[in-house]
């Protein structure tokens, strides 16, 4: 439950984000990482079981790899800022956000819990849109830093699924990755918690 509040005050600093991008209300808001874990553990047994059999992977390593990243990340703030060290963390904190979590537990999630709960919106937001759009460049490998480095240049293809058509470029802001990061790991952490149990 400490974890959960922790995750939702790093959370509540993105409040008008989550109101104007995500859906939610002021009151959701303040509480998301409760209220996915909450949303997750009042599911079926019927969907529970889906989620947990969307990957061979089981839960309790899904959990293990989040609490090791969560190491890596508290090691590495812990250290003075060395560009390889943060070159490090960018790749490690984007593929573990979009790449690892997005088929195993973001997917699933937007299938199987309910259409209007915190959790499918949040779990629809971090498998669409612009989330999607930077998820295909980051596993593509079509990004770099920008010129400033104060966010990452990428290229997605406008057809995505088959591959086809002219790249679009845009470009994505160190603010939104730390929302989407954070929104990330609270709803995957809130996700296999409840499904660890």
């Amino acid at each position: 439950m400490q974890k959960l509040q922790k995750l939702n005050r790093q959370l509540a600093v993105h409040r008008d984000r989550l109101l104007s991008e995500v859906g939610l209300t002021a009151d959701e808001a303040s509480k998301v990482a409760t209220l996915v874990a909450a949303d997750i553990r009042f599911l079926s047994s019927e969907a529970k079981a889906e989620i947990k059999a969307a990957s061979p992977v089981s839960i309790s390593a899904r959990i293990d790899e989040l609490l090791v990243f969560q190491a890596w990340m508290d090691l590495a703030h812990s250290l003075p800022k060395h560009p390889v060290i943060v070159r490090a963390q960018v790749v490690m904190q984007n593929y573990i956000c979009f790449v690892y979590l997005k088929d195993a537990c973001f997917e699933v999630i937007s299938k199987q819990a309910a259409p209007k709960s915190v959790a499918a919106r949040c779990a629809n937001h971090l498998s669409r849109g612009p989330v999607r759009d930077f998820r295909n460049a980051f596993s593509h490998a079509n990004w770099q830093y920008n010129s400033t480095y104060t966010g990452l240049e990428c290229w997605v293809r406008q057809n995505a699924r088959n591959r086809s058509g002219s790249l679009k470029h845009f470009v994505v802001s160190q603010d939104d990755l730390t929302f989407w990061q954070t929104l990330s790991r609270a709803v995957a952490y809130a996700t296999y918690l409840q499904l660890g149990r």
